[in-house]
């Protein structure tokens, strides 16, 4: 699939299919796709009208855009559960070719009000790191596609030290009602919540017990969660690679060290002086951090 979608798609090769291929992508919508999604997109189509959860509005450029073609075509190829979506979105790599897939793509990419732009589309890595969770839970689609705000499920940034880990009750405010049923993720998170239980995220970000790092003043000093955190809303499953490398600490005793590594003492250190510089008061002296 790799190599029609690296010649085919404009988010991919940089240069926009032609007009066949999107005739060709909107022949192949209208004969597997319009029964459910409509034949405008909308995601108004007869079949699925009955559906648990109702067909994605292929219209939405807010919702679409920033998703890139890889996952569009996972999506269309292995179904919606294969992103953490509903499984009522099936499978089609049987029935459609790589090249067919991006031809459909292609065209879906004409629907997109406001328009779709290459700019727009987030740097989702193609091989998904970091640990499984006990749910699906992908930041690509909540914090993304959707563009949730990071504070609205961990609001302890603003307002304490730590900025924790939405309860089980911030995540049922919307999946009350948001696919409630049809969604094997979010019957799991249903469980939870009826069996009273905390969900066991597996922790990714973990600094040293010695170490006080507080939220609530770098939020309100403007400072954006991807600054420390990466890109969280083009990842899957959140990873990082950060803290203490016995590996990087050799490179630097024969003078190949490069830059800290993130959430290190000399990356934090780094930005309080940059931060400094330009005006701002971050503090430069031990009793900041080691308290």
């Amino acid at each position: 699939m790799a190599t029609a979608l690296g010649a085919l798609l404009t988010a991919s090769s940089g240069s926009p299919p032609t007009r066949s291929e999107v005739e060709r992508g909107r022949q192949l919508y209208a004969r597997h796709c319009a029964s459910c999604h409509g034949p405008e997109g909308r995601g108004d189509g007869d079949a699925g009208a009955a559906l648990p959860v109702r067909p994605a509005d292929l219209t939405d450029g807010r919702v679409m855009n920033p998703l890139p073609d890889h996952v569009l075509a996972r999506i269309i190829g292995e179904g919606g559960q294969a992103v953490g979506l509903s499984p009522l979105m099936p499978g089609w790599k049987a029935f459609l070719a790589d090249r067919q897939i991006a031809q459909v793509i292609a065209y879906l990419r004409t629907l997109a009000r406001p328009p779709f732009r290459p700019g727009e589309v987030l740097p989702v890595p193609g091989r998904r790191q970091g640990p499984e969770q006990p749910i699906f839970f992908s930041h690509l689609i909540h914090a993304g596609s959707f563009r949730i705000d990071c504070q609205y499920c961990h609001s302890g940034a603003r307002r304490g030290a730590a900025a924790g880990i939405p309860s089980v009750a911030t995540c049922m405010g919307c999946h009350k009602i948001v696919a409630a049923r049809g969604n094997p993720e979010v019957e799991k998170l249903h469980g939870y919540w009826q069996r009273k239980e905390p969900i066991p995220w597996v922790r990714v970000f973990r600094l040293p017990e010695f170490v006080h790092f507080p939220h609530k003043p770098h939020v309100r000093a403007g400072l954006r969660c991807q600054s420390c955190h990466g890109p969280v809303e083009a990842m899957e499953r959140v990873h990082a690679e950060t803290g203490p490398s016995v590996l990087h600490d050799l490179r630097g005793l024969v003078g190949l060290g490069g830059p800290p590594r993130p959430l290190t003492m000399g990356w934090c250190i780094e930005c309080h002086r940059e931060m400094s510089a330009a005006g701002a008061r971050a503090p430069l002296d031990c009793m900041a951090c080691h308290r």
